[in-house]
């Protein structure tokens, strides 16, 4: 019985739901990567780090964006220590796009995710960026409106319409962002 099951969960099940992703979902079943000239820019699913005033800012990561010891601060909400990293987070991001001090920052340009590679953040995490952004790449207003506009095409909504919340990814945002003229 050991042998057998051994065979059937170990080899042939798991060569059989490999098969069927490849077959169904290859794009997926290979990591969501996207490539340009051949050359891999990255996943859709693992976000990135963009620190450029040029690009729209990730979420922050608390493992820096690796990948490999990847996961959360375990930081509980009674620490002074997340308290003031958040605090810190506020203000740089304020700061940083030149926004009133009196904004609501969204909470996911203040808190890392439970993955620290989260590649979402909130359409209006990323519409309060667009005035740096703007300013950094000399836009005209024109072209704000674009990315204003841009900001909206990809946005996605929640799944099945009901789970979860509207998100943009930062990544294939940043991506569209360089292509516009």
């Amino acid at each position: 019985m050991l042998l057998a099951f051994t065979i059937l969960t170990g080899i042939l099940y798991p060569l059989m739901v490999t098969g069927l992703a490849q077959l169904l979902f290859p794009h997926q079943a290979n990591g969501s990567l996207v490539k340009k000239d051949g050359k891999i820019l990255g996943s859709e699913l693992i976000g990135q780090k963009f620190d450029s005033n040029i690009y729209f800012w990730s979420r922050p990561s608390a493992t820096d964006y690796n990948t490999l010891p990847s996961g959360g601060s375990n930081l509980g909400p009674t620490s002074e220590k997340l308290k003031n990293l958040a605090e810190e987070r506020r203000r740089a991001f304020i700061s940083g796009n030149n926004l009133r001090t009196n904004v609501v920052v969204p909470a996911e340009m203040i808190f890392a995710s439970a993955s620290g590679l989260d590649p979402h953040i909130s359409p209006l995490a990323a519409l309060l960026q667009v005035n740096r952004i703007a300013t950094a790449r000399g836009f005209s207003i024109q072209q704000k409106i674009q990315l204003n506009e841009l900001i909206y095409k990809k946005t996605e909504i929640p799944q099945f319409s009901l789970l979860g919340e509207a998100r943009v990814n930062v990544f294939m945002l940043n991506l569209a962002l360089d292509k516009m003229p």
